[in-house]
């Protein structure tokens, strides 16, 4: 599996009515591309997946293929907590043709770890894709611990997992560890491992490939973004991120779905703030 080191949780964009704006979705594809990132996740959390239907959520899936495969690699989020709805959601996302899927363990409900077990193997039934695991038990309320990853890593396709539990970083044989949080992608690339699939490389993708490329300042370059990281938790990062790309004016507006709200006028100064200490708002503005 070779996805790539800056894999871009890329957010979707709505117009002002709220519907998917697949004009915006495309330029900003190409933005992200052009601005250090070597692969898109498609439909995944930062992506507002929860409150697309499946005609969007799949339509999503199809346009970043089509606009965008051969440029970089397409990552398909197709997770659910319902198993009969994750086998359906990867059958028609493998037939579009991404590069590899996405898939979080069953959230809300919190199977028991051979409940666990059996909804991967449904799901690896259905596709002939990677597919990378998403461990994040803040939201899922379960976590996939490591011995649990292992043997997962043993059934056809399951190839990564996107890590967000620190406690549980280390490597796992048969799996490659993406970062599943921006602040543990040095940490990632200090074991060896490929990288990240993150959220602040919207706005820092080329910063964040430095990382990558140059080891000996891995350490110096995470380190400039601390605050970057801190300040886009001010909000939803589906939020923070939308908020931040209108600002620079990749997006047309800042509009998520409910329940997601946009960030208030304290909250827009925080990102605001964040966006200027790193020179980002004063090179737009010379543009």
């Amino acid at each position: 599996m070779q996805l790539g080191s800056i894999l871009t949780a890329m957010v979707t964009p709505f117009d002002a009515d709220g519907r998917v704006d697949e004009d915006a979705a495309v330029a900003l594809m190409h933005h992200l591309v052009e601005h250090g990132s070597d692969g898109l996740v498609i439909c995944g959390t930062t992506g507002e997946a929860s409150t697309l239907n499946d005609d969007e959520h799949l339509g999503m899936i199809r346009l970043a293929v089509e606009e965008m495969k051969g440029q970089c690699t397409i990552v398909a989020g197709v997770g659910s907590n319902d198993t009969r709805h994750a086998v359906e959601l990867t059958a028609q996302a493998t037939e579009i043709g991404p590069d590899a899927l996405l898939h979080v363990n069953p959230y809300y409900n919190r199977p028991s770890r051979r409940g666990i077990v059996r909804h991967y193997e449904e799901v690896c039934r259905a596709t002939d894709l990677p597919i990378v695991l998403y461990n994040i038990p803040q939201r899922t309320g379960s976590d996939m611990p490591n011995d649990l990853l292992a043997e997962l890593a043993q059934l056809d396709n399951i190839a990564g997992v996107k890590q967000a539990n620190a406690a549980n970083l280390a490597r796992v044989d048969g799996l490659q560890i993406y970062a599943g949080n921006d602040d543990l992608l040095a940490d990632v690339l200090d074991l060896g491992e490929r990288g990240g699939i993150l959220v602040a490389s919207h706005l820092f993708g080329e910063d964040m490939h430095r990382m990558v490329d140059e080891p000996d300042r891995r350490r110096e370059i995470d380190q400039s973004l601390q605050d970057v990281y801190r300040d886009m938790t001010v909000g939803p990062l589906a939020c923070a991120t939308k908020a931040a790309l209108t600002m620079l004016g990749v997006l047309p507006n800042a509009t998520p779905r409910l329940p997601y709200v946009e960030l208030d006028d304290s909250e827009l100064d925080v990102i605001r703030a964040m966006l200027e200490r790193h020179g980002l708002l004063q090179a737009v503005g010379r543009d």
